[in-house]
């Protein structure tokens, strides 16, 4: 039985990557709050916010970055939170800034891992093979340069 709201249950999470398919890449990931896992960040899509803008916006606020987030969707996963299903939809974003100091830096460490580092590191299922295929899920497609909902920035195609 839910004990939220229904919106609750739809989310988006964000895979913040350096590099690009001729380089190495790698993986920014958090750990979480209370279990100190390494996870990605992720939230409720906000009922104003597209899935990628609240995913921008978790980036900003649990990891402290920004940068390109791809408009397509790289993959989905669910799991079991509140009583029943979350289904979350998965984009990457490739990280331009990195701040020193962000809204929870106080409650998440965050390290940078190597592809396969990141994706055995990873406590999702779900995320692992998304992880392992970033490479060919970022190559030749186009991102735009997203600034969380809240940020003086304004946003920007990248050709």
């Amino acid at each position: 039985m839910r004990t939220r709201p229904d919106y609750f249950y739809t989310q988006s999470a964000v895979i913040p990557f350096r590099g690009d398919s001729r380089e190495r890449l790698e993986v920014l990931m958090i750990t979480s709050r209370k279990r100190r896992r390494w996870i990605v960040p992720k939230g409720i899509v906000e009922r104003d916010l597209s899935g990628l803008e609240s995913a921008v916006n978790e980036a900003l606020e649990e990891a402290g970055v920004e940068g390109e987030g791809f408009t397509r969707v790289i993959g989905s996963y669910e799991y079991s939170k509140w009583g029943d299903v979350c289904s979350v939809t998965v984009y990457a974003l490739r990280v331009v800034k990195e701040h020193a100091d962000w809204p929870e830096a106080t409650f998440r460490e965050r390290r940078w891992f190597a592809l396969e580092e990141a994706a055995t590191a990873i406590g999702e299922a779900g995320l692992r093979d998304i992880i392992r295929h970033l490479p060919a899920l970022v190559s030749g497609h186009s991102s735009e340069a997203m600034s969380p909902p809240d940020s003086s920035s304004t946003a920007r195609s990248k050709s």
